[in-house]
C-alpha cells in the first residue's frame, strides 16, 4: 500500500527586497492587488532591489520519510520552511500539506514569554488542533521528556535557550504531528538530550513526514531518508544519495587558512605529500588520493638550539572538522625526536592503504615536549588531500571486508 503524500511543493518561489523603504512600498502595492483582483497576473518579475530568496523548488514527502535540508547560511532554507509552515506565502508555485503540522523553526517561536511552560504546552497543543482533554492526557509525558519539571510553572522568559528547546521539542514529539519541521534547534541542546531527540525523531518518522534542517552532517546521515542541497535559493541536489548531497555541501567550504600556534621554537619549513601512484594529480591545492592508496609525507622541521627532545604527531581532519586519524609512532605515542646541532630535521612517514571516506581532508602538525608541558608548535591546515572513493558515506572509514553466507545445512550437526 502506497504511503500518503503529506507535503507537496510545486514550483515554489519567494522574493524579497533589500531596501526597507522599497520593501514597504511593494508590500502595500501587492496587498492592494491581492484585494482588487483574483486573476493570475502571469510570471512574477523582479522589481528594483528585489532578489529571489527561493526559486522554483519542487519536492514531495510521504509519511515515513525524512528530508534533510542542507546548505550554507543564506541558501534559502529558512525561507522555504516558513512558507511550508504557513508563516509567509510564496510569490509563485503552490504548497500542499495534509494533517497536523508541528514546527520548531526558530528558538522559542510559538512560546508566550510571560506564560509558564505548562501554559505554553496547552497553547501549542491547541494550535496543533488538540483538545484540552487530549493535552491533559499527554501533559505528564511532555513534562517528563523535557526534563524541566521543576521549572514547568515558571515563565518561559526565564528559561535558558536549552530549556526552550527541550520544551518545544517535547511538545512536538508527544503531540504526534503528521508533519514535523525542525530547523537547527538541536544544536543548542546538550549531547544527552540531542541523542534523546534523535531517537524520538526516529519514532516520529514512522507515522509522519519530517523536514530536518541541520549543519551537522552526522545528524543528517543518522535520521534522513533523502537530502536536498540548496544554494542561492535553488535546489542544487535532491536525491536519496545522502552521501553525495553531503559531499557536495562540504565541497562548498574551504578548509580555511593555515593557522600557527605555540611558542614558535619549532617550525615546519617544508611539507610535501605524494602517493604511491605513478602520477599524482592535484585538484586546486589539494592532492587527489585514490581510495586504498598510500600517502607519503616528507617534512622539514626546524628547532631552536636550546630545545631538547620533542614529540611530533600529525592529525588528519575531515571537512566536518572531526579528527579521523591521529598519526603516532609504533608505540601509539608522539614520535620522539632528538634535537641535533643544526636543529634541522628531515622526516618521512607513510600512511599505508588509506580507506577514508570521500572528500577533502586537512593535516595538522603538532610539536610538543615529550611531557606535553610545553607547546612549541601547532600548524592547522598545513596541507590537504582529497580522498576519491566510489561513493560517499557517513562514516569516516570505508572498510572492505570478506563476507560469507553460511547455509542452513552447515549449521546442522
Amino acid at each position: 500500500m502506497e504511503k500518503d503524500i503529506l507535503i507537496k511543493a510545486d514550483g515554489v518561489s519567494k522574493k524579497f527586497c533589500k531596501d526597507l523603504k522599497k520593501s514597504l512600498k511593494y508590500g502595500v502595492v501587492d496587498l492592494f492587488q491581492s484585494f482588487s483582483s483574483r486573476e493570475d497576473h502571469g510570471e512574477v518579475k523582479l522589481r528594483e532591489g528585489e532578489f529571489w530568496a527561493v526559486r522554483d523548488v519542487n519536492f514531495q514527502l510521504k509519511r515515513g520519510e525524512c528530508l534533510g535540508l542542507i546548505g550554507h547560511n543564506g541558501a534559502g532554507k529558512s525561507t522555504l520552511l516558513k512558507m511550508l509552515n504557513g508563516l509567509i506565502k510564496p510569490d509563485e508555485g503552490s504548497i500542499e500539506i495534509k494533517g497536523r503540522v508541528g514546527a520548531l523553526i526558530e528558538l522559542g517561536a510559538g512560546f508566550n514569554p510571560i506564560l509558564t511552560g505548562r501554559e505554553n504546552i496547552y497553547n501549542n497543543g491547541a494550535v496543533l488542533g488538540f483538545s484540552k482533554k487530549e493535552i491533559d492526557a499527554k501533559l505528564d509525558a511532555i513534562i517528563e521528556f523535557s526534563e524541566i519539571g521543576e521549572f514547568i510553572d515558571s515563565p518561559v522568559q526565564n528559561y535558558s535557550s536549552g530549556m526552550k528547546v527541550r520544551l518545544g521539542f517535547a511538545v512536538a514529539a508527544q503531540m504526534e504531528p503528521d508533519v514535523l519541521i525542525i530547523d537547527e534547534v538541536l544544536a543548542v541542546g546538550d549531547v544527552g538530550f540531542r541523542f534523546k531527540c534523535l531517537n524520538a525523531i526516529g519514532e516520529i518518522i514512522k507515522n509522519a513526514a519530517v523536514i530536518f534542517v541541520s549543519h551537522s552532517m552526522p545528524q543528517v546521515y543518522r535520521i534522513c531518508t533523502e537530502v536536498m542541497l540548496m544554494q542561492k535559493g535553488k535546489v542544487l541536489h535532491h536525491s536519496q544519495e545522502i552521501g553525495r548531497g553531503v559531499e557536495l555541501y562540504l565541497d562548498m567550504f574551504s578548509n580555511g587558512e593555515t593557522q600557527i600556534m605555540g611558542t614558535g621554537e619549532a617550525r615546519v619549513t617544508k611539507f610535501e605529500l605524494s602517493t604511491n601512484e605513478e602520477e599524482s594529480s592535484y585538484e586546486g591545492n589539494s592532492l587527489l588520493v585514490p581510495h586504498g592508496a598510500d600517502l607519503n609525507i616528507k617534512m622539514t622541521l626546524e628547532l631552536d638550539m636550546h630545545v631538547p627532545d620533542v614529540s611530533v604527531q600529525l592529525v588528519v581532519w575531515n571537512q566536518d572538522l572531526l579528527p579521523v586519524i591521529d598519526v603516532l609512532d609504533e608505540n601509539l605515542t608522539g614520535y620522539i625526536l632528538n634535537n641535533n646541532q643544526s636543529g634541522v630535521h628531515q622526516l618521512e612517514l607513510n600512511l599505508f592503504d588509506l580507506k577514508l571516506n570521500s572528500g577533502k581532508h586537512a593535516i595538522s602538525v603538532i610539536v610538543n615536549s615529550p611531557e606535553m608541558d610545553k607547546h612549541y608548535c601547532r600548524i592547522d591546515n598545513l596541507a590537504s588531500f582529497t580522498m576519491s572513493a566510489q561513493f560517499a558515506s557517513g562514516a569516516h572509514i570505508l572498510l572492505p571486508s570478506k563476507w560469507n553466507q553460511i547455509s542452513e545445512n552447515q549449521n546442522k550437526c
